[in-house]
């Protein structure tokens, strides 16, 4: 969980990771306080007041969370003084969003992380706790989807494997991540988007990207989609071909399926929410001290580093791209007949 403290605008923010975003430090100490590094007032931000907390340094694979790599940036702007840390993951983050809102749904000094693996979550689960119960700040990163095929299958373009879906999909499966998740919905919008019918795809899902990547190289997947990093070793060495990504603009070197002819696009982005009860007026303060952050050298430093690509979205566009991500989801869902 992190922490923001100040007098009277930002009492404290809390911000807990939830589906697809990582494990997360938690914050301890042998005495169980520490002195939190004091910042002197950031100009414009004269309310802001150094206070104490107990903290450990997170470990190195920890350092480039985006939680963590957040709260570095908002003490690195001075627009926050004490950072904590909570974790509360399961079932693509369903679990934890239950907790933040029957724990923090008031607290004008919370913040939550999440993104569009919840959103594939809820849409699957259909829990009692669902994205009504909070309220988005801000999206702060996309990842795009790589869709790739054996360097020495006959498929050259994205617009290729949609030929091959639209005439037989039962004959071109599609390995990816956990059944629901991201990859799968998205491999059935690619499948709709070659007017195909998505519940005549054939999905194999796998637990990692190693065994996406073993499906294709043996001939059990016809393509694979993941993030770019999970091929990245293979797309190097030439055993594995990219042949669309699912941006809007090509990434990687790789060109997009929409320009193949392919009208489609997904993003696995991340964001920040607070909770229902926190007024309109607060969530402004909340939006203007992650938008500080995300201006951070650190911040951007660490999305070269990681390939993070910023997608400061807020307001009344970031609600309507969740409702627009919400329902897509809940079609396929639908539409592949997926069980929670």
């Amino acid at each position: 969980m992190l922490k923001i403290q100040r007098r009277t605008v930002l009492g404290g923010l809390a911000i807990a990771p939830l589906g697809g975003t990582g494990s997360l430090w938690a914050q301890s100490s042998k005495t169980g306080a520490a002195s939190a590094e004091r910042l002197p007032p950031r100009a414009g931000w004269s309310n802001w007041r150094p206070s104490c907390a107990s903290s450990s340094r997170p470990t190195p694979a920890e350092a480039g969370t985006r939680p963590v790599a957040l709260g570095a940036a908002l003490l690195g702007a001075g627009v926050a003084d004490e950072i904590e840390y909570e974790n509360k993951g399961g079932k693509g983050g369903t679990l934890g969003l239950a907790h933040y809102a029957e724990k923090y749904s008031n607290d004008p000094n919370t913040l939550l992380m999440g993104g569009m693996v919840m959103v594939g979550a809820v849409a699957l689960q259909k829990p009692a706790v669902d994205m009504s119960r909070v309220q988005p700040i801000a999206r702060l990163t996309s990842d795009y989807l790589v869709v790739v095929v054996d360097a020495n299958s006959p498929i050259r373009t994205a617009s290729d494997l949609a030929a091959h879906a639209c005439a037989n999909p039962k004959e071109v499966p599609i390995a990816g991540g956990s059944a629901g998740g991201v990859d799968h919905v998205f491999a059935g919008v690619f499948i709709a988007g070659s007017r195909s019918k998505p519940e005549e795809l054939v999905y194999l899902p796998f637990a990692g990207g190693a065994e996406v990547v073993q499906a294709v190289l043996g001939g059990k997947a016809v393509a694979g989609i993941s993030g770019y990093s999970e091929f990245s070793e293979q797309l190097a060495s030439g055993k594995l071909r990219a042949i669309g990504v699912s941006s809007k603009r090509p990434v990687f070197g790789i060109p997009t399926i929409r320009e193949q002819g392919v009208d489609v696009d997904m993003a696995n982005w991340r964001g920040v929410f607070t909770g229902r009860g926190v007024s309109a007026a607060r969530q402004a303060e909340m939006v203007e001290a992650v938008k500080a952050a995300t201006s951070h050298e650190s911040w951007q430093k660490t999305l070269k580093q990681n390939r993070w690509e910023s997608s400061w979205l807020s307001g009344p566009g970031f609600n309507s791209f969740i409702d627009v991500d919400l329902t897509t989801s809940r079609v396929m869902v639908h539409l592949l007949k997926l069980k929670a």
